[in-house]
């Protein structure tokens, strides 16, 4: 049974939140919350990914609903759709840059809504679904100092130590080396627990390291190759305890 899209409402006029609450969950949409300010929602999206978010670009508090959007796509790729009632040029062009799913002008309709949300979800499914190289799903071949992936319709091989670092793309990887990007229809989670331990470590639920490659050690992140990678709380006593062990 496929599980129901998670959407994240970010609003701070509640009773505009609470009825698109309820036109989702009517819709057979799961809300993962309704938050008020940028910077709670930054925290509620490091502890439950969404599916979809719903920003309201007029936020108040600190940042703005553009403003949050940015910090959120340092981390996270997660479409969003904007929710405005102040649809000037300014702001558009501002919200522009974030590359959003669809605008919702306020006051809207329930169809409008509906729509959008119907739209995103299938244009997340276009995006996930492998192009004609990569219908055939070739498993990777993990070696203990190479890795055979396949790339152009060939299966080539791809050293340990050349490569930087891993990233999610929902179902599938993409690998980082020094000279080239791999694509794995793989998750992260099938991944990992095939990858020799001796080199990498999970340090977020979107990114796997290779030790050896880490150039700086921040206090939220890590620096490999001038890509700033988000270490997760969690993860992190793993990440100092094996660097203490290389």
């Amino acid at each position: 049974m496929n599980q129901p899209t998670k959407i994240l409402i970010i609003e701070d006029e509640m009773i505009i939140a609470a009825n698109i609450s309820l036109q989702l969950t009517s819709l057979g949409y799961e809300v993962t919350g309704i938050i008020p300010r940028g910077e709670e929602a930054l925290l509620h999206i490091d502890q439950q990914q969404p599916d979809i978010v719903l920003l309201d670009i007029n936020l108040k508090g600190k940042i703005d609903g553009i403003e949050t959007a940015k910090i959120m796509q340092k981390s996270y790729n997660i479409p969003i759709i904007y929710l405005t009632g102040n649809a000037d040029e300014a702001h558009f062009n501002r919200a522009k840059t974030t590359n959003p799913y669809a605008f919702i002008s306020k006051p809207f309709k329930k169809l409008d809504l509906q729509r959008a949300i119907e739209l995103t979800v299938n244009r997340i499914k276009t995006e996930n679904t492998p192009e004609n190289t990569f219908e055939e799903k070739a498993i990777p071949y993990i070696l203990s100092d190479s890795i055979f992936v396949k790339h152009l319709e060939k299966m080539v091989r791809v050293d340990i130590k050349n490569i930087l670092y891993i990233e999610a793309e929902r179902n599938y990887c993409r690998i980082y080396s020094k000279s080239k990007e791999y694509l794995l229809v793989m998750t992260l989670k099938d991944l990992d627990e095939k990858l020799p331990s001796k080199h990498f470590i999970r340090v977020h639920r979107s990114f796997i390291v290779n030790l050896a490659q880490i150039d700086e050690l921040a206090t939220s992140h890590i620096v490999i190759g001038k890509k700033a990678i988000p270490v997760s709380k969690a993860l992190k006593e793993e990440l100092l305890n094996r660097l203490q062990t290389i």
